[in-house]
């Protein structure tokens, strides 16, 4: 795997991401040759061309990622990767026949003063290429990533529960590129340093690992064969972890055997002033443009709750911040004016009752969140981070889940890398994992994580999917 702002991605990812770009690219350029010919340098050189058809490779892409056509975890017919690649060039076609009619002088050659709808067409043309190319690409894909080149072979050193979990991550995550040769726990007989160290041998040496990922449940037990591991060491064969692949499957930091030393120790966690200063750059525009074009929405969203029930039309809710600090947060009001008057505070659920019919819709759609952008502008808040939580449910999670308090290290934010990984959680349990996103975060925390989370967030909310 390889790491990119701060989070792991598998090879495999990255060259089906490289090269149906390329494809999109080469198709759209073969399609102004086709069309405009002689006149195909004066388009692409100097009416900006290039420009035109980096916007529809960009676009391709946008919109293959938005189906889903990266993450294998979510495709599971092979037959549907071929109709989600249609409905893909469906949209783009559908997009370009709106640009088309609404502004034709933005497609490729509209510029050139013996502009015809037929030298237009050249957009056209590259996407019908693009149909047979794209096809093709995934159907060559799907043999070179058998090459052995894209599939590592590992040895999993350990018989445990984490073990298991490792290895069913690995079999369950395929694009990863990682083939289990073997692992302790498939051994015959009793486990001992000498049968554990017997097994490790013979499969390196008889299948070809260039991989051990260490998933020992205790190394104190005296079962670890740490001479040998030092022997395939010397002889170029990586040695790792387990926790590192734990980590990059799953995008989190597991609390299981998550000790203090590795806290203080481990990479990560660490603050540039100059990053956290362009981090906050970025959280103040994105947030002040936010509110520019949220604000024409305000007059109908305050109309809409004025309408459907009595109460203030904002909210106000103390909320803990950056270094345990409490600050007001702001939101549209989706709840009964009285709603915890009885209950007192306690998460929302699925189908509360205490949400308005008005208030459905805000959540749903999370224009409830709009308002929280002054507590950017404010300093209270980052545009991402973790998730604000109320200081009664942080006096309760800090007895129930060890490091809780970690996550207040940063500001926490209007989304956030557990906001979009994880669905929303009303339980302890449902803490429990979201903290495990957020020390992946706080640990892995980047400018270009944040914007990966920001991308991910337009998706989340389009798509419906994450936290509410």
């Amino acid at each position: 795997m390889i790491r990119l702002f701060n989070v792991y991605y598998p090879i495999r990812t990255l060259v089906l991401l490289i090269g149906e770009a390329l494809i999109v690219w080469t198709s759209f350029l073969l399609g102004a040759w086709i069309i405009l010919r002689e006149d195909c340098y004066l388009v692409l050189y100097v009416e900006g061309g290039f420009l035109n058809i980096l916007v529809l490779t960009a676009l391709v892409l946008l919109c293959s990622h938005c189906f889903d056509l990266y993450d294998t975890t979510r495709l599971n017919p092979k037959g549907e990767i071929y109709v989600r690649l249609l409905l893909v060039l469906a949209v783009v076609a559908l997009g370009l026949g709106i640009v088309s009619y609404i502004r034709p002088n933005l497609l490729l050659g509209a510029l050139h003063p013996e502009h015809t709808p037929y030298r237009s067409g050249s957009s056209a043309v590259g996407l019908f290429i693009l149909i047979f190319a794209l096809f093709g690409w995934r159907l060559g894909f799907a043999w070179l990533v058998q090459l052995p080149i894209l599939v590592e072979r590992v040895y999993v050193l350990g018989t445990g529960e984490r073990a298991q979990r490792l290895v069913q991550g690995l079999r369950q995550n395929p694009e990863i590129g990682v083939e289990i040769a073997s692992w302790t726990g498939k051994m015959e007989g009793a486990v001992t340093r000498e049968s554990v160290a017997a097994h490790l041998m013979e499969v390196v040496h008889k299948q070809n690992v260039r991989h051990v990922i260490v998933a020992m449940p205790d190394r104190r037990a005296g079962t670890i064969p740490m001479p040998e591991l030092l022997n395939l060491r010397m002889q170029g064969i990586k040695i790792e972890e387990a926790a590192t692949w734990l980590e990059k499957i799953s995008g989190k930091i597991e609390l299981e055997n998550l000790y203090p030393s590795w806290l203080v120790f481990g990479e990560g966690f660490r603050r540039n002033s100059i990053v956290r200063a362009v981090r906050r750059a970025i959280s103040v525009i994105i947030s002040l443009i936010g509110l520019i074009v949220a604000l024409p929405l305000f007059p109908f969203i305050i109309l809409a709750i004025r309408l459907d029930s009595k109460g203030p039309i904002f909210y106000t809710q103390t909320r803990v911040g950056k270094g345990g600090r409490w600050f007001k947060v702001v939101k549209f009001r989706t709840m009964r004016q009285d709603a915890e008057a009885a209950s007192g505070p306690r998460w929302a659920g699925d189908n509360d009752p205490r949400v308005t019919r008005v208030g459905k819709f805000l959540r749903a759609s999370r224009l409830d969140e709009i308002p929280q952008m002054w507590c950017v502008l404010k300093g209270d808040m980052a545009f991402v981070g973790p998730r604000p939580e109320r200081p009664e449910f942080i006096k309760l999670l800090s007895k129930e889940i060890p490091y809780y308090g970690v996550r207040h290290m940063v500001r926490p934010g209007l989304t956030g890398w557990a906001q979009v990984k994880y669905k929303y959680g009303s339980t302890v349990e449902d803490a429990r994992e979201k903290l495990q996103y957020d020390l992946f975060y706080i640990k892995n925390v980047s400018i270009g994580l944040d914007l990966l989370i920001m991308f991910q967030t337009i998706k989340t909310v389009l798509l419906g999917r994450g936290a509410q």
